[in-house]
C-alpha cells in the first residue's frame, strides 16, 4: 500500500466505532480485573505482536501487582483483510512460563485460529494458569471454539483499524478504533 498524501490515508477511515475515551475507561476496568485476580502471584503478560503492543502498554500501566512482560508474534492475514487460515508463529517467548500465571493480551479475536494455536502452544509449556484478555471480540466470525476471560468490546463483522490494528501496516497510530473503508 502506498499513500501519496495524508488526505488519501484519511480516506481509509470510514467511521470511528470506539472512541479513545471509551478505550481508556475499559482498560481501567481490565486492569482492575487483573489486580483482583492476581495479588502477589507471579504474572506474565504476553502481548501478541504487532497489533496488541499499544493495548499491552496501556494495560500494563493499570496493573498494580508484580508482573513481567513478554512478546510473541503470529500472523494469519498476510497483507489482506481476510484471515488466510494459516497461522505462522514468527517470534516466540524467551521465558520458561511454568512458574507464571500467563495472561495473553490480544488485540482482536476474529476467526480464533491464531489465538487458538497460541493457546495450544502455551498450554503445553505448563503455566500455573492461562487467561486471555482481548481488546476486541468478533464472535460471529469464529471458526474455532474459543472463549476469552475478559473482552473489552464485542464488535460486529467490520474490518477495523487503529489503536494498534492495521491495514497493510498503516493506521496503527490512530488513538481510536475505526472501520476501514475498503
Amino acid at each position: 500500500m502506498d499513500f501519496n498524501s495524508t488526505e488519501q490515508w484519511k480516506k481509509g477511515i470510514r467511521r470511528i466505532i470506539i472512541t479513545e475515551e471509551q478505550i481508556r475507561a475499559e482498560i481501567k476496568k481490565a486492569g482492575e480485573f487483573i489486580n483482583s485476580v492476581y495479588d502477589g502471584s507471579p504474572i506474565l503478560l504476553v502481548s501478541i505482536l504487532k497489533g496488541s503492543f499499544i493495548f499491552m502498554a496501556d494495560i500494563c500501566r493499570e496493573v498494580k501487582v508484580p508482573c513481567e512482560i513478554e512478546f510473541m508474534a503470529a500472523k494469519s492475514y498476510f497483507e489482506g483483510t481476510e484471515s488466510s487460515g494459516h497461522v505462522e508463529i514468527t517470534m516466540d517467548l524467551k521465558h520458561d512460563i511454568s512458574k507464571y500465571h500467563v495472561i495473553i493480551i490480544e488485540d482482536i479475536i476474529d476467526t480464533g485460529r491464531t489465538l487458538n494455536e497460541i493457546i495450544k502452544i502455551l498450554r503445553i509449556r505448563g503455566p500455573r494458569s492461562l487467561r486471555v484478555i482481548t481488546l476486541l471480540d468478533k464472535p460471529e466470525r469464529r471458526v474455532v471454539e474459543l472463549k476469552t476471560d475478559y473482552s473489552l468490546f464485542t464488535i460486529p463483522d467490520y474490518f477495523v483499524i487503529g489503536y494498534g490494528l492495521d491495514y497493510g501496516e498503516f493506521y496503527r497510530n490512530l488513538p481510536y478504533i475505526a472501520e476501514y473503508a475498503e
